[in-house]
């Protein structure tokens, strides 16, 4: 590769916002191996990843099968794709108004993307629906993470809330409900009514890919189940 044409060159010359993401990508990894230089290996990983947020699921050891990747790189990239992940999360948590299921998708898909168990998180409201702060109220297993109304709703009340979305994930990807989703929605509706804060919503968050329904995401109130 000409030395102008090195993403090294460009990123200094032009800016990042010049570079691709196999550039970008290649910067981070630094060098490549005997017979793939580094622009190769890298969009080799794009490739398998199929995108950049593809790779903020990865683990260390996803990294490592590709030949130049050993236990310091792969760690290094797992913390280069944390940041990114917790600066979307970040940007995304200004004051949302998070009144439909697709914005609450959306607003949860950077916290809920790559887990391998199950989180719970209550989205405390203002009456306009715009979002006073996220709490997570547990985290479970591959398989579970129960919440009792009491959790949920003592979250609300400490926070000023005047309703509450619920939202869990699926790591599986598949959001449909399943019986103890159904049970703990009817306990969380029921408590919503004693408390008078009104339950927005009860989202589960999967991926569109596993989705019968190719949405990515399930919502107990669309459903006709709030």
């Amino acid at each position: 590769m000409a030395a102008d044409e090195r993403p090294q060159e460009r990123l200094e010359r032009h800016g990042a916002g010049a570079l691709s993401d196999t550039e970008l990508l290649a910067l981070l990894l630094r060098n490549g191996t005997q017979g793939q230089d580094v622009m190769t290996l890298a969009t080799r990983l794009l490739a398998e990843a199929g995108s950049l947020a593809g790779l903020l699921a990865w683990r260390e050891a996803e990294f490592r099968q590709f030949k130049g990747i050993g236990r310091v790189k792969a760690l290094q990239l797992v913390a280069g794709m944390e940041l990114a992940r917790r600066v979307v999360r970040e940007q995304g948590a200004v004051l949302p108004q998070l009144n439909r299921a697709d914005l609450i998708a959306a607003h949860l898909e950077p916290l809920a993307l790559g887990l391998e168990v199950e989180k719970f998180w209550v989205l405390c409201l203002n009456r306009k629906h715009r979002l006073l702060k996220r709490v997570e109220v547990t985290s479970g297993t591959a398989t579970a993470a129960l919440a009792h109304p009491r959790e949920v709703f003592r979250a609300a009340v400490r926070e000023g809330a005047a309703c509450v979305v619920c939202a869990h994930n699926h790591p599986s990807g598949d959001p449909s409900p399943s019986t103890a989703d159904l049970q703990i929605t009817r306990q969380l509706r029921e408590a919503a009514k004693v408390v008078d804060i009104d339950l927005v919503d009860h989202v589960v968050l999967g991926r569109a890919a596993m989705d019968p329904a190719g949405k990515g995401f399930f919502s107990f109130r669309e459903a006709g189940l709030l």
